[in-house]
This record gives structure tokens, C-alpha cells and sequence, in this order.
């Protein structure tokens, strides 16, 4: 796959998505390649930042396998599981379901004997056992992980750690939110993932920006440098203060 079958659209970008899209494709080739991997495996979600890294890996590896995996949220079956396969289907994506919702439910039940979940540790289980079924496959087939996260999120810290922030690699981590929709209307991807609020989808009515209570824009506009209003300022530091343990890895012990 090359850059001829995409059609870019006739507006101003604030980058180079020509260039952009030809150096991460040959990123993700030299990954691959010095990995010996033979494909690689990532969550399709139907949301923008698995289309991105979905259309990406597909132009560096025909192996690519996009796993669809709903858990418990109604539109993890329904608007999501339709606009990942739009996704797939556009770009000849290799496309496997698996319905994690009978996984959650046992795990539930096994920790109900030994501790009372709360909220956030509810909301984490998903995302773990998505990174559970990713590397399953990864590691029976010889491939390699994809990464689905970007700037912004990773900023704030809105991923779960060991869940949809564990990969191999990531060919988008440097994009902001803002740049992510703006490569995928330079790559001409369906509308029905540029159109849609951004949501982890963790349970029913559930949108980024309103579980954040900041838009994404904003988060933007702060790591930018642009001037944003006290209260969205207090509110994104906070966030990247407290959610520093899942930028800085390990914390082990040194003499």
C-alpha cells in the first residue's frame, strides 16, 4: 500500500501528513524487521487512534490483525464493532472477534471472594484483559504488539497501565488528539471514526471528555503552550502530577 490510494483533502494541515505517513510506515517496517516478528496484532475499537495505527501497520505489514474485543459496554457490540469493521474493511484489514464479556464476568466473580471493587478497579478490568488477548495472540502467531495511545491521553495519564498502555511499539505516541483527526482527514478514513466522541467505552454513556470533565482540545492547547483557563489548567496538571507512575515505568531499587 502506498500513498496513491489515499485522496487528501483540499485544507490547510499543521503538518506534513505526506511525510509523516511515509517515515512512520517505514518505522513500523524497521521494528518489524529487527524484531523477526512475522505480522502484528492490535485492539481495533472503532474509536481514531486504532484506525490511525490500524492504517499505518497495514501499509508497513500485510500481516496486520485488527482484534475486535467487546466487553460489557452495549456500544462496544454495536457502534463500535461496526465502525471498526468500516475501518477494516476500507483498508483490507484482517478482522477476529472475541467477546470478552464471559471473561470479565469470571474474574469478577473469583475476585468477589477476596475484595470489594470499586469503581476505578472495575473500569480497569477491561482494558487488561484486551492487553491479556492482544499478547495471547501476539505470542502464538510471532508478532508484535501495536499501541494505540497518544500524546494528549498519555499527558493526563488517561489510559490504564498494563492495559490499553502496554505495546511493543507505538507509531503514534507523539500525536496530540488534535492531530491524530487531522491525519486521519488527510488519509481520507471513514467518517464514522473522525464523527464520533472519543470514548473508552469502560461502561454505557461513557465519553472521554466528560469522565475528564476537560476537552481534548484543551489539553491540546495547554501542551502546546496556548493559554487555557485557570480552572482547565488546575485540572490537567493535576491530572499529569498524580498519573506519573504510568509514564516512569517500573519503580525498582538502587543501591
Amino acid at each position: 500500500m502506498n500513498m496513491n490510494g489515499f485522496v487528501r483533502n483540499e485544507v490547510f494541515f499543521m503538518r506534513d501528513y505526506k511525510s509523516e505517513f511515509e517515515k512512520r510506515v517505514k518505522f513500523i517496517k524497521s521494528v518489524i524487521a529487527e524484531s523477526g516478528a512475522k505480522g502484528i496484532v492490535y485492539g481495533n475499537s472503532g474509536g481514531k487512534d486504532s484506525a490511525l495505527v490500524g492504517i499505518l501497520c497495514k501499509a508497513a505489514c500485510d500481516n496486520t490483525i485488527g482484534l475486535i474485543l467487546p466487553c460489557t459496554s452495549k456500544r462496544n457490540y454495536n457502534e463500535d464493532t461496526d465502525d471498526a469493521k468500516a475501518v477494516a474493511a476500507k483498508y483490507n484489514i484482517e478482522t477476529r472477534i472475541i467477546d470478552l464479556d464471559s471473561v470479565k464476568e469470571a474474574e469478577l466473580k473469583v475476585l468477589a471472594d477476596a475484595v470489594i471493587m470499586n469503581e476505578m478497579a472495575l473500569a480497569n478490568i477491561a482494558p487488561r484483559l484486551r492487553m491479556l488477548t492482544l499478547y495471547a495472540i501476539a505470542a502464538a502467531e510471532n508478532c508484535l504488539v501495536a499501541g494505540t495511545g497518544n500524546k494528549s491521553e498519555t499527558y493526563v495519564g488517561y489510559f490504564t497501565k498494563w492495559g490499553d498502555g502496554a505495546c511493543d511499539f507505538n507509531p503514534i505516541a507523539d500525536l496530540t488528539v488534535t492531530e491524530i483527526y487531522e491525519f486521519l482527514r488527510f488519509l481520507n478514513a471513514p467518517k464514522c471514526v473522525i464523527e464520533k466522541a472519543p470514548s473508552a467505552a469502560l461502561f454505557d454513556g461513557q465519553t472521554d471528555e466528560r469522565e475528564m470533565g476537560i476537552t481534548y482540545a484543551e489539553i491540546d492547547c495547554y501542551i502546546s503552550g496556548e493559554k487555557v483557563a485557570p480552572e482547565t489548567k488546575e485540572i490537567i496538571e493535576h491530572m499529569h502530577r498524580t498519573s506519573a507512575h504510568k509514564r516512569n515505568g517500573v519503580t525498582v531499587y538502587t543501591q
